[in-house]
């Protein structure tokens, strides 16, 4: 084959160094994981000649309560005192719906009530009075049928509807004074 030569700058240098150092630096700021469950301490070893095994192990652990594993255990059935506190929650609940149906048929009978107690007021206070019949009506509007006729022709063809008109007009008149008196 042939002969290479390979030449390396110094800006290839610099740039592999730094890329190392970067890779360095992420490692160092990235913190390891810590699982929940706590870890059994390490007891430390001393190579101290003449060591007793007597001696407690010094470390986190020999201060405090000693760890142990988790232990899952089932979740235990309810006692019997929130099963009576259910049954209590629910002999309210129904006592209280129970208060609810009779407070809503109470307000439907009292609906009905002011809905009948407001119609007979509207009836007593907008009731038309008696009207009296208006007197000599007929022959009224025998008279003015008869100038509908003949107003532009002969309106003396009407004296007779006028004159029983008058006539009863004149009746009426007299029976209102006479009553009055």
């Amino acid at each position: 084959m042939g002969d290479f030569s390979i030449q390396i700058s110094t800006n290839l240098v610099n740039k592999l160094a730094d890329d190392a150092e970067k890779s360095k630096k992420k490692t160092r700021r990235t913190k390891p994981k810590v699982s929940r469950e706590p870890q059994q301490p390490q007891p430390k070893i001393n190579q101290k000649k003449g060591s007793d095994d007597s001696e407690p192990p010094k470390g986190a652990g020999a201060k405090g309560w000693p760890l142990q594993s988790p232990l899952y255990m089932p979740i235990p059935p309810p006692s019997q005192s929130t099963n009576a506190d259910l049954e209590a929650i629910r002999s309210v609940l129904q006592e209280s719906e129970r208060v609810v149906e009779r407070l809503q048929k109470q307000e439907e009978n009292m609906v009905q009530e002011v809905t009948q107690k407001a119609k007979e007021l509207r009836d007593k206070e907008f009731k038309l009075p008696y009207q009296k019949p208006m007197p000599c009506l007929a022959e009224k509007d025998a008279c003015l049928d008869c100038y509908k006729e003949h107003a532009k022709v002969d309106p003396l063809k009407c004296a007779d509807f006028v004159k029983n008109y008058a006539d009863c007009a004149r009746r009426v008149r007299q029976l209102v004074d006479s009553a009055n008196k």
